[in-house]
């Protein structure tokens, strides 16, 4: 094989490898938000056009035809389960901006973390006593937490199911750990500053900011509910 042919397969090489970087590039920073774009919008309108429909409510019990004694007071009904892969909440993040808003959905799967945030299954519910401990990208697929590190004490973290607003407040400066690090969606995260039981809120993501090496890890605790019916929170105005 002569020279002049060697060089010029090496430089039809190198053009197709660059070609392939180029559409690499432009998939991860454009063709994954566009369907990001999409599915979110998808799961945001699924979420509105349910809680149009109003709570379902339970049946009331029916009086045994055979018992003498009055029933005893009916319990009220236990919530829904979250159904998996499925959007339950909405979240906005004031300190990123009056438009941010994010569905969240059940698990933190990566087919789920491509339409929205997702909810660590087992972590408690929101507003519930325990840790409500809630997973998204970094950058790629719509960069939901890109600009994570720039959370600050006090800032609002705002939930709303479609009956009620929960406006978290975080703590403390985001935290960076290792994914291994399992303790931080603990019910008490530990590394929080958390002393006890409590109704807590835990963000999670990637760090750096294009890479997966790390987890960046911002905690809440509840501050307010306040029914929908009532209008906005003030957090989102403050």
């Amino acid at each position: 094989m002569s020279v002049r042919l060697i060089v010029r397969t090496f430089s039809e090489l190198c053009i197709t490898v660059g070609a392939l970087i180029v559409l690499f590039v432009v998939y991860v920073l454009f063709w994954t938000g566009v369907k990001a774009a999409d599915a979110t919008a998808g799961q945001i309108d699924d979420l509105r056009s349910r809680w149009a429909q109003g709570p379902v409510s339970a049946p009331e019990p029916r009086p045994s035809p055979t018992s003498k004694a009055p029933d005893a007071p009916a319990q009220p009904p236990a919530p829904a389960a979250y159904r998996d892969g499925k959007p339950f909440a909405m979240l906005y993040l004031p300190r990123f901006g009056k438009d941010w808003e994010w569905p969240v959905l059940e698990n933190t799967g990566v087919r789920t973390l491509q339409k929205g945030l997702g909810h660590y299954s087992g972590t408690a519910r929101l507003g519930a006593t325990g840790n409500f401990a809630v997973a998204g990208h970094r950058r790629t697929y719509g960069d939901p937490f890109k600009d994570f590190p720039k959370l600050r004490p006090g800032d609002a973290v705002v939930l709303s199911d479609g009956t009620t607003w929960f406006t978290y407040r975080i703590d403390k400066p985001p935290y960076r750990t290792v994914p291994g690090d399992i303790g931080v969606i603990d019910p008490v995260p530990r590394k929080s500053g958390f002393d006890g039981p409590g109704r807590y809120l835990t963000l999670t993501t990637c760090d750096p900011e294009w890479g997966s090496s790390h987890r960046l890890i911002a905690w809440a605790h509840l501050d307010a509910t306040r029914p929908v019916s009532e209008g906005e929170p003030a957090a989102f105005h403050s």
